[in-house]
């Protein structure tokens, strides 16, 4: 396969939030994902998952940045250097989004999820709903996330 083939494909839906100024890290948060009304019968069994995988493009990031090969993670310069593949950053060549979410109910072609990161706007390309295989026990993980996951559950819990 030649590596420089272009792919073209259509979104499937669109993310509806509240408010363009939500935060989207805020993974409590409640949003939307309307599915075009000709592709409403692909959706017919899947409210029997609690999670599934949206995938999306990141339709907001600039050109000049996904040209970047390596980041910070979460632009902290205290955190290595590194590959965009080792990271979530949405600076890759291919700004696509995966975020596992939990599905709270379907209304016909939209479905109410909790915990997207994406946009007011942002283009889906596909949903996979979440099982058993998609489990795993202990991954390994470095220690620079879970430095940042340590200061995440410390700030969840001084809000409380």
């Amino acid at each position: 396969m030649d590596s420089t083939k272009q792919i073209q494909m259509e979104a499937i839906g669109y993310v509806r939030r509240k408010s363009k100024e939500e935060d989207v890290k805020d993974r409590r948060l409640i949003s939307e994902i309307v599915i075009r009304n000709d592709l409403a019968a692909a959706l017919d069994g899947l409210e029997d998952f609690s999670h599934l995988y949206a995938i999306f493009y990141m339709h907001q990031v600039a050109k000049e940045e996904k040209t970047e090969l390596r980041v910070h993670p979460r632009g902290r310069a205290d955190l290595p250097l590194l590959g965009v593949f080792a990271t979530r950053t949405a600076f890759r060549p291919n700004p696509i989004g995966l975020t596992l979410v939990e599905l709270l109910k379907r209304k016909d072609n939209v479905l109410v999820v909790r915990g997207l990161d994406a946009l007011d706007g942002t283009p889906v390309l596909d949903l996979k709903p979440a099982d058993t295989r998609d489990m795993v026990a202990n991954p390994r993980v470095p220690k620079w996330l879970r430095l940042l996951e340590e200061e995440s559950r410390v700030r969840r819990l001084s809000k409380h």
